[in-house]
């Protein structure tokens, strides 16, 4: 462990600056969904159980450097309230006699740091003046950890630093699953184009054991092989890189499972009459929308075998039924190993725990991740600053 986390930290009578990601969804002035919010109350709760207080640095949308009414922190704050169990001061202008001025356990949140255009250019100057705000900084926010910004890297160079409890769960999960991982490992890797997770695939081959691919980039994939895919989502410009990522695989040792049996249709709408035929055997007139069920059973055996699992990406049309049958399964199955105590599982991006929840398995996986870009970048073998910046 390269970091620190709140228990190596003297937190008694300090002010505590913790970068978190509060980048919910509000209608009508209420948040809609507080997943975020309650994710970051037990590094709160530990702040303050320490005899420190917490002064909450966040961003919430994209208000490009200007002031945005609209895009104020403010009304998140019953929502946050509601979350630790004690009210949370809102601070417009921050100053540290103002912090100073607060009880010693408060909880601050500081308005949108994305209101001036120094946040993301990363300026010194802003860095610097929010150094004065605290004496430790914690950061609390993996999946803004891809952002080199004044709140989620240059303070945190500048103050004694940890991990938060969701940081420290995030970076465990993720080097348990890459970093020192339990083999055989398996990725399952989905979603609509090659051209969004090549960097992803390229890196992925190189350290896992297995890789499944599905979803639309399967298609690429059968296509790359010389098979008519219909007209089903295909990037045929891709198909040269795809017989490279085949090629690298082969040669680092990495088997990739791709579908021998796929289900199509003609419309893509739910219900849409579909029929299963073999990978190399779609009509021209259709198109694939999910694997069948023997590249399902497949996929069950391989999961079996291993003793590690990252998921990032549906196996099909998982948004409308019956489409959604292969991520459903795959899901499940992976699930019950998880409980039965034989694999760890490590998922993350959107569509991914989407289509967990769906399927009723995010619950049992080892870890879900909530980021997407860091997850994302992280999964590509990249270095995220926010990480980098607490390295000890």
């Amino acid at each position: 462990m390269g970091w620190n986390s709140l228990d190596d930290m003297d937190l008694n009578g300090k002010r505590v600056l913790v970068r978190v990601d509060i980048n919910v969804p509000v209608e009508d002035g209420r948040v809609t969904d507080d997943t975020r919010i309650r994710r970051i109350a037990p590094t709160i709760a530990d702040i303050r159980a320490k005899g420190g207080s917490a002064i909450m640095l966040a961003h919430f949308g994209r208000p490009k450097g200007k002031v945005v009414p609209e895009l104020s922190l403010k009304p998140l704050v019953p929502a946050l309230e509601a979350a630790f169990g004690t009210s949370v001061t809102f601070i417009e202008r921050p100053s540290r006699e103002a912090i100073d001025a607060l009880p010693a356990d408060a909880i601050v949140l500081v308005e949108n740091t994305r209101f001036s255009a120094m946040e993301e250019a990363n300026d010194p100057q802003m860095a610097g003046f929010l150094a004065t705000l605290g004496d430790i900084y914690c950061n609390d926010a993996f999946s803004a950890a891809h952002r080199a910004h004044a709140s989620t890297e240059g303070v945190a160079k500048l103050l004694p630093n940890c991990a938060g409890r969701l940081m420290q769960a995030e970076l465990t999960a993720l080097e348990s699953a890459l970093g020192q991982p339990e083999r055989p490992v398996t990725a399952v890797v989905g979603g609509a184009k090659v051209s969004t997770k090549l960097e992803l695939l390229g890196n992925l081959v190189a350290k896992v054991d297995n890789l499944v691919i599905g979803g639309g980039m399967a298609n690429t994939f059968l296509a790359a092989q010389g098979i008519d895919v219909g007209k089903s989502l295909c990037e045929h410009d891709m198909t040269g890189t795809a017989v490279e990522i085949l090629e690298k695989a082969n040669t680092a040792g990495c088997t990739i499972v791709l579908p021998t049996d796929v289900v199509v249709a003609r419309e893509f709408k739910a219900g849409a009459d579909n029929e299963t035929v073999a990978a190399d055997a779609c009509p021209a007139d259709a198109m694939i929308l999910d694997a069948g069920p023997a590249t399902v059973e497949a996929v069950a055996e391989v999961l079996a075998a291993s003793k590690t699992l990252i998921w990032n990406g549906p196996m099909g049309a998982f948004e409308i039924t019956p489409f959604d049958a292969a991520t459903n399964a795959a899901a499940s199955k992976a699930a019950e190993l998880t409980k039965a105590g034989t694999l760890t599982s490590v998922a993350g991006g959107g569509d991914t725990v989407a289509a967990l929840n769906q399927a009723g398995a995010a619950e049992s996986f080892t870890y879900i991740s909530t980021a997407g870009g860091a997850f994302l970048e992280w999964m590509e073998g990249k270095t995220l600053p926010g990480v980098a910046a607490l390295e000890k």
